[in-house]
C-alpha cells in the first residue's frame, strides 16, 4: 500500500512535467520571470542520452536572448549546412542570422547548459517521481506524483505543462487522443569512434534496403543513424553493433573503421499530433503535443519553440499584465507549426525510404536542381531552420507583424544592450524606435524602449519570444 509523502505541498505557480529541453527552458524561463515552478521528472538521474543532436539557428538565437547560446556553441561542432538526398542539401549558410548553420551536440549537453540556467532562476527540480493522476478546477490544477517505492505526493498549481514526451503521462490522464501512425520501425542509434573519417560531413547514404547517416559532435565521437529495411525488433531490444557496421557498410561501402561505441538504442518514429494544445489549465509542449520522424532535425527545435512560446504568456497572464484569453493563442500560433514539421519531416523520411533505384535516382535529380534554385534554396534553408516561422497576424497589420524580428543593431548608449537580442534579455517586450524619435512618449509597464541604429523608420514592438507584436512606419 502506497503512503502519502504530503498531500498539502506549497502551491506552486506552474508545475512542468518533463525535464527534457522542452520542459527545461520553459521552467526556466517561468523562473526568470519571477514565479514559482516546480520541474517534475521521472528520471532519477540526468540523462545522458543523445537522441537529439541539431540545435538549429532559431534555437540558437533563443538561446542568444537568454544568453545561453554561447555556452551550447561550445560544446558541439557548427555546420554550414544539411544534407538529404545525393548531392542535394541545404546551404544554411545564407540564412539572415549572426547563427547561420546548424549546431551538432548532444542532447545532453543542451540539457545541461538549460538546466544551469533552470536551478539559478529557482526553479524546483522534483526527479524520481511520475504522473500517477492529474485534475483541474476553475482555480487550479492538482497533480498527483507517485515515487519509485510506491509513495504517492499531490502538488498544486495554478497550472500545469506535459513537456514528457512522446508517453506523455500527463496527456494519457487528460484522456486527449494522439492519432498518427509508425513511419519507421527499429531504426538504430550509436554514438561511435571512426578510424576514418567520411570525406564530407554530415554524411547521408541511402539504398534500396536501408539508410546510414554519420554525423559528427566535435569531441572525437559521430552519431551513426541506421535502418534496415524489414527491420522490426521492439524499442527495448540492445543494438547489435556487427549489424550496425554492416548496415553501414552495405549503404556506404564501408563502416569508417567504426569502434568503442559508447551509446546505443533503438527507436520507432512516429508521425503523431495532439488535436489540441491546451486543455483548461493543462499544456502540452515538445513530443508530448507532436512526434515525427527525426529527419531534418526539426524535433527538438519544435519543442523548444513552443516553450518560448508558452512561457512569456503564462507569465503574463499571472502576473495580471494579459489577460487569461492570451493562453488561447499558444495552440493557434503552435499547431499549425507542428503540422508543417509533420508534413515536411514526412516528406524527407519518404524520400529517404523509396527502394526502386530509378526513383531514388530522379529524387536525388530533383533534390539537386531545387537547391540550384536561389529561391527554392533559401526557402527551404529559412524552414529547417526555423527562421521562416511566422504567426498569424490581424487583418491590415502591417508585414512585419508575427513575423521573426531579426538581431537589430541598437544605437550605442553606455551600459545598454548593443543589438536587439541582447535586449530580450530582459524578459520583456522590447519598443525599438528609430533612430532620432527620442524616448517614447510614455513609459509603458514591461516594456523595455531601445532605439535602433540603422535608418529605418520602423517602430516595432518585439514579444519575449522574439516575435514581431506590432509595426508601424514613421513618415
Amino acid at each position: 500500500m502506497s503512503s502519502s509523502l504530503s498531500s498539502q505541498a506549497a502551491p506552486a505557480d506552474v508545475l512542468v512535467v518533463g525535464a527534457g529541453p522542452t520542459g527545461l527552458l520553459l521552467a526556466g524561463d517561468l523562473a526568470a520571470a519571477g514565479l514559482r515552478v516546480t520541474l517534475v521528472e521521472k528520471r532519477a538521474q540526468e540523462s545522458n542520452l543523445t537522441r537529439a543532436f541539431a540545435v538549429h539557428a532559431r534555437t540558437l538565437e533563443t538561446f542568444d536572448a537568454r544568453g545561453i547560446a554561447e555556452a551550447l556553441l561550445a560544446t558541439g561542432t557548427f555546420m554550414p549546412g544539411v544534407r538529404f538526398f545525393g548531392r542535394g542539401g541545404i546551404d544554411l549558410t545564407r540564412l539572415p542570422s549572426r547563427f547561420p548553420g546548424v549546431l551538432l551536440t548532444p542532447q545532453y549537453e543542451t540539457e545541461r547548459v538549460l538546466e544551469e540556467r533552470a536551478l539559478k532562476a529557482g526553479v524546483v527540480v522534483r526527479r524520481g517521481a511520475e504522473v500517477a493522476g492529474l485534475r483541474q478546477d476553475a482555480d487550479g490544477v492538482d497533480v498527483e506524483l507517485r515515487t519509485a517505492d510506491g509513495a504517492t505526493e499531490t502538488l498544486r498549481a495554478a497550472y500545469a505543462v506535459g513537456a514528457d514526451g512522446v508517453r506523455s503521462a500527463v496527456r494519457k490522464a487528460l484522456g486527449l487522443p494522439f492519432p498518427g501512425k509508425s513511419v519507421l520501425r527499429s531504426v538504430m542509434l550509436a554514438d561511435v569512434r571512426l578510424t576514418t573519417e567520411p570525406p564530407a560531413l554530415p554524411a547521408f547514404r541511402s539504398s534500396g534496403g536501408g539508410f546510414a547517416f554519420l554525423v559528427p559532435f566535435g569531441d572525437g565521437y559521430h552519431r551513426v543513424i541506421a535502418w534496415t529495411h524489414g527491420s522490426d525488433l521492439p524499442s527495448t531490444a540492445p543494438v547489435d553493433f556487427e549489424e550496425l557496421k554492416a548496415v553501414t557498410r552495405t549503404v556506404f561501402g564501408t563502416d569508417y573503421g567504426m569502434h568503442d561505441p559508447r551509446w546505443t538504442s533503438r527507436f520507432h518514429s512516429d508521425e503523431r499530433q495532439v488535436p489540441r494544445y491546451r486543455d483548461g489549465r493543462v499544456f502540452l509542449a515538445g513530443d508530448a503535443a507532436h512526434v515525427h520522424s527525426p529527419a531534418g532535425g526539426l524535433g527538438m527545435n519544435t519543442g523548444l519553440q513552443d516553450a518560448a512560446n508558452l512561457s512569456w504568456k503564462l507569465a503574463a497572464v499571472l502576473k495580471g499584465t494579459a489577460p487569461e484569453s492570451l493562453l488561447d493563442s499558444y495552440h493557434d500560433e503552435r499547431h499549425p507549426v507542428g503540422r508543417q514539421v509533420l508534413r515536411v519531416s514526412g516528406a524527407i523520411v519518404r524520400g529517404v525510404l523509396l527502394t526502386s533505384p530509378v526513383t531514388r535516382r530522379l529524387r536525388d535529380a530533383a533534390a539537386a536542381a531545387a537547391v540550384s534554385l536561389p529561391f527554392a534554396a533559401d526557402r527551404g534553408a529559412l524552414v529547417v531552420s526555423g527562421i521562416g516561422i511566422r504567426y498569424p497576424a490581424p487583418p491590415g497589420a502591417h508585414p512585419l507583424t508575427g513575423r521573426r524580428a531579426p538581431d537589430l543593431p541598437l544605437a550605442e548608449r553606455a551600459g545598454e544592450p548593443t543589438r536587439l537580442y541582447e535586449a530580450l534579455r530582459a524578459g520583456t517586450h522590447v519598443r525599438v524606435l528609430p533612430r532620432g524619435a527620442g524616448a517614447p512618449p510614455r513609459q509603458e509597464t514591461g516594456v523595455t524602449a531601445v532605439t535602433r541604429a540603422d535608418a529605418r523608420p520602423t517602430t516595432l514592438l518585439v514579444r519575449p519570444d522574439g516575435y514581431v507584436a506590432e509595426a508601424r512606419d514613421l513618415g
